[in-house]
């Protein structure tokens, strides 16, 4: 059976994209990581990725003359490669138009929370000081709109303290998880 062609974006250090790599290697998806695209050259990600020989194109969104203008070259090098799905792991840029109107419902992203509660870079804190309870992760389709896609799976734990680096963690351990289930879903097209 034909893999799947992934590209994960990422702009950190790459434990999503790691989780991916892994489940595509040890055959838990049916799919392959053609690109890995990341906008921090030097991030920790291109070191991962190095590790599973992983096609890297790292670039600085400041020397294109607009957001149209990378996202011009990213779409091309996506098709050359027959890119199926785009995975966002960590990938702190907003998607314009170029990649949305090219690859629509092709895109995925993961959040650290229950959408569409605590959309944002700083869910996590955000959810924290609002005095949450039940804390989970949630991969949806990216739109337009800031982490307002529709949704494809959740995940969730209740965590009653107060360690925001335990309860980054907790919800890592979730994000790697889910990512890989969403993954299956897209294949198989169960979303």
């Amino acid at each position: 059976m034909k893999k799947t062609k992934l590209a994960v974006f990422a702009s950190g250090s790459g434990s999503n994209y790691q989780a991916i790599a892994e489940a595509c290697q040890d055959g838990r998806i049916n799919a392959e990581i053609v690109l890995l695209v990341c906008d921090k050259p030097g991030a920790k990600v291109l070191e991962r990725a190095e590790r599973f020989g992983t096609e890297c194109f790292a670039f600085n969104p400041k020397e294109y003359a607009s957001r149209e203008a990378y996202e011009t070259v990213l779409a091309t090098m996506l098709d050359e490669r027959g890119v199926d799905f785009v995975c966002l792991a960590g990938y702190m840029r907003i998607v314009g138009k170029v990649l949305l109107e090219r690859y629509e419902q092709r895109i995925v992203n993961i959040h650290p929370s229950l959408l569409p509660s605590f959309k944002g870079a700083h869910a996590i804190q955000d959810a924290v000081d609002y005095g949450v309870k039940i804390f989970g992760v949630t991969t949806h389709f990216v739109d337009e709109t800031l982490d307002g896609g529709r949704i494809i799976d959740q995940g969730a734990i209740v965590y009653e303290g107060d360690d925001i680096e335990e309860l980054t963690n907790l919800i890592h351990n979730i994000e790697h998880k889910l990512y890989v289930k969403t993954i299956n879903k897209l294949i198989n097209k169960k979303y």
